[in-house]
């Protein structure tokens, strides 16, 4: 993997990694609650072929700073940050559950940073149905905050009414990705949320579950690089 590097952004320093020629178009990948950069892996290869990618440790995770205040604002907010610290514009911008959160709320909020978009299994901005719990944290030394979940926990109950009117706000080309039926996610909801962003297409790897891109790499990087190179 990349080495990591550093930057700040507003009160809180971020971790990336970075791989690909330094003049070749940016792309930037979210990461999922739990992960950091180095989630991206098994994918990260292949799109280095084609962009500058940057691999992103959110805050509460992996090498960034953990400064306990959490929230899909505030990971909106630190990814705007990035892009504006590094001097990122019009990126390709792919994010995995929280981070795809993060990125459809950017994208909608910023629309002249992205020039194209990948939600990878993202949570819809409906309540939880049923209301989900924050488990107890596990005994010993943890890869991430453990109240940046109870934070997700509490606003995927009760997500902000605002973010619903987000997809009708996003320019970018969309490629919303689904994992089919063994996901948590329910796809109807994917489904819903692609025909609610006006320039999207939905793209269903049935049997892939949550972790797409790492369950079943070679079809999700055969959806996203086609999607890239259109």
């Amino acid at each position: 993997m990349s080495d990591v590097q550093k930057v700040q952004v507003g009160e809180v320093q971020l971790a990336y990694r970075v791989w690909g020629e330094e003049d070749a178009p940016p792309a930037v990948l979210l990461h999922c609650l739990g992960e950091d950069g180095e989630d991206w892996r098994g994918v990260v290869g292949r799109l280095a072929g084609t962009h500058r990618v940057y691999a992103l440790d959110q805050r509460g995770h992996g090498l960034s700073d953990w400064p306990g205040e959490y929230g899909f604002a505030r990971w909106r907010d630190d990814a705007i940050g990035f892009l504006q610290a590094l001097g990122l514009e019009r990126v390709a911008l792919i994010g995995h559950s929280l981070g795809a959160v993060a990125a459809l709320l950017l994208a909608a909020d910023r629309p002249e940073l992205v020039d194209r978009l990948v939600l990878e299994e993202v949570p819809p901005p409906v309540p939880a149905d049923p209301p989900q719990e924050v488990p107890e944290q596990p005994a010993g030394p943890q890869s991430f905050d453990w109240h940046a979940k109870a934070a997700v926990v509490a606003e995927r109950n009760a997500p902000d009414p605002l973010w619903w009117d987000a997809p009708a706000k996003v320019t970018a080309p969309t490629l919303v990705i689904g994992g089919g039926g063994s996901s948590h996610i329910p796809q109807d909801h994917l489904a819903g949320l692609a025909e609610r962003i006006p320039d999207a297409r939905l793209v269903t790897v049935e049997g892939a579950g949550h972790l797409v891109h790492e369950e079943r790499p070679g079809e999700f990087l055969a959806a996203v690089t086609s999607f890239l190179a259109s």
